[in-house]
């Protein structure tokens, strides 16, 4: 019998290792500290664990609703309403999905058909991208100026096409830790006033901010909140990356047609886990508390780095500092960060990947939120390049 060979043509041909995976792999190989990929090495709160554990052993073990059950969503209604005066209905305007990767994409996949030009700010995190191409989907860059990552909104306007049918927006910002203002968020509502554009405004440091910033949601600025898909991570917000739970939130019009898409891919998320957030984010101090948590943990590696020949602007928020090297070497990013990770055991992420063109800024990314240790180690290690 003549064996069946599948023609294969990837939907993703240029997609590859990641550079995640890639200094991932080297840190363990070369035994060097990690400070690559974003993941705390700190246990979340124990009363957290427990009160998972707990829901468990009382057996909600089974499916929980496609939405995600409802007091989640009504805490989560709670919530945005107390820190952005935005109302969403907890009964047809919220889901709880696997993580904000899975949201990010399952809004994408609603609405993005073949030729649909999505505007993507870079540089960008990596999800965004292939989730437009597998869906027949345009990206259109708008690159961030210089160094220091400044928004070109007459750029950003010039852009926009009868054909562009989204924008996505990270703020605070993965890699760069910068947070989009105010002023910024009502020059993007004016910009996409009186069109047709959604927005897919990514959030997932929402609770990650510095120096007395504030975090402007999508869901404060009425026009945005019409239009936007608003995604956001519990695993970013309660250092639990690996539970992979987030949730979305929308208009009741447009999240029907994310729901239709959700309830396909994975139905619904973790129900014993929903339980515990649930019970967890009745108290707000568990969330409102990390801008601290965090800035002291920059501070600290930061305070390290002072004189040295790595120069630095404090990141605004996220758990992510970026370094500029271009004091001690003029190699490309990509082998500054693989020659740290083998000759020095530490490992970053190099920026030029995820900027338009691979430009390269002779920058690198260090996440931070590791223990106080794991940083003064880095410190020492970072201090004699």
């Amino acid at each position: 019998m003549q064996s069946f060979k599948p023609t294969i043509t990837s939907k993703l041909p240029k997609v590859g290792t990641t550079i995640f995976t890639t200094m991932s792999h080297l840190a363990a190989e070369h035994n060097a500290l990690n400070l690559s990929q974003g993941f705390p090495n700190f246990a979340p709160d124990p009363l957290l664990i427990k009160l998972a554990a707990d829901a468990m052993q009382a057996d909600y073990n089974q499916y929980a609703p496609m939405q995600g059950i409802l007091p989640l969503r009504e805490v989560i209604a709670e919530k945005i309403e107390s820190l952005h005066g935005a109302q969403y209905h907890p009964e047809t305007e919220i889901t709880v999905t696997a993580g904000a990767t899975q949201a990010i994409y399952t809004a994408i996949s609603a609405f993005i058909r073949p030729n649909d030009e999505v505007i993507v700010i870079k540089p960008a995190y990596d999800c965004y991208e292939p989730a437009i191409e597998v869906n027949g989907g345009v990206s259109v860059f708008v690159q961030l100026q210089g160094k220091d990552y400044t928004m070109d909104w007459s750029d950003f306007r010039k852009k926009i096409t009868p054909n562009t049918k989204m924008v996505i927006i990270n703020t605070p910002h993965n890699p760069t830790g910068k947070v989009f203002s105010r002023e910024d968020m009502l020059t993007l509502q004016e910009i996409l006033k009186n069109t047709a554009i959604i927005l897919l405004s990514d959030e997932v440091y929402e609770h990650i901010i510095f120096d007395g910033k504030r975090h402007h949601s999508a869901s404060s600025f009425s026009d945005l909140a019409s239009r936007s898909f608003v995604c956001a991570s519990f695993g970013k917000t309660f250092h639990i990356t690996g539970w992979k739970m987030g949730y979305c939130v929308a208009p009741e019009e447009l999240m029907r047609e994310f729901q239709k898409v959700h309830q396909f891919n994975v139905f619904c998320s973790n129900h014993p886990l929903q339980q515990a957030l649930t019970s967890y984010l009745k108290n707000p101090e568990h969330y409102l508390e990390l801008n601290a948590f965090y800035q002291a943990k920059r501070d600290l590696f930061l305070s390290g780095l002072e004189g040295t020949k790595f120069t630095f602007s404090p990141a605004q928020g996220t758990y992510f500092q970026l370094l500029d090297y271009s004091q001690i070497t003029h190699e490309p990013d990509d082998d500054f960060a693989k020659r740290l990770a083998i000759d020095h055991k530490i490992a970053s992420i190099p920026v030029s990947g995820f900027n338009l063109d691979q430009t390269d800024h002779r920058q690198l990314r260090f996440c931070f939120a590791k223990k106080d240790d794991t940083l003064l180690k880095a410190i020492d290690i970072l201090i004699k390049i």
